[in-house]
């Protein structure tokens, strides 16, 4: 009988916590926009970066796990150390990274503007950072318009398409398990 009070207490203080943080925040329809682009700008307004559900009707959470893109990304960028990484703001940065010259450093910023495996999806900048040999304090920084954003661009592309086949091939595999007497239009009109 004790255990079960304790339990049923914590779970009292963890809905109140969350009531009072405003973790509780029933909302009506008719205040949120229909548009897809003003939910997604009305909920960075209000701080909501982060949601489970994407609106698909198969109910699939957009985790950044499961997104082929931000997915790639980190993959392609795994060499260097992230300053920050906002899956909920779209965007990517790491910190100074500096191969063989320890005055010179470039660091990457990347932000995402679509959630779709597209080139324009992306939008890649690379800083360079310069200081003086003598006085490493004294540096000056500038944006390089190199080839090298372009071929990260194009990594994190062909990794995101690997990356999004394994996940559809995945789902796949789990809807036939799941429902193995279906069968499609196409294999029906075959039949």
């Amino acid at each position: 009988m004790s255990k079960n009070k304790s339990i049923l207490s914590a779970f009292l203080a963890i809905f109140f916590f969350l009531v009072s943080c405003g973790g509780f925040n029933p909302t009506s329809v008719k205040d949120r926009p229909t548009d897809v682009d003003e939910r997604v700008k009305q909920n960075i307004e209000e701080g909501k970066g982060f949601k489970l559900m994407d609106g698909r009707e198969d109910g699939l959470g957009s985790f950044a796990s499961s997104n082929p893109m931000w997915r790639a990304t980190l993959d392609t960028l795994d060499f260097m150390v992230l300053s920050s990484a906002d899956y909920g703001g779209g965007i990517i940065i790491t910190d100074w990274y500096s191969e063989s010259k320890p005055n010179e450093s470039i660091k990457v910023t990347i932000r995402f503007l679509s959630p779709e495996i597209r080139a324009d999806g992306l939008d890649i900048l690379i800083h360079q950072k310069k200081c003086d040999i003598n006085n490493l304090s004294s540096c000056t920084v500038k944006k390089l318009n190199t080839k090298l954003a372009d071929e990260i661009k194009l990594a994190i592309l062909k990794k995101a398409v690997q990356i999004d086949k394994k996940l559809t091939d995945k789902k796949v595999k789990e809807f036939k398990k799941k429902f193995p007497d279906y069968k499609s239009k196409g294999n029906q009109q075959a039949n």
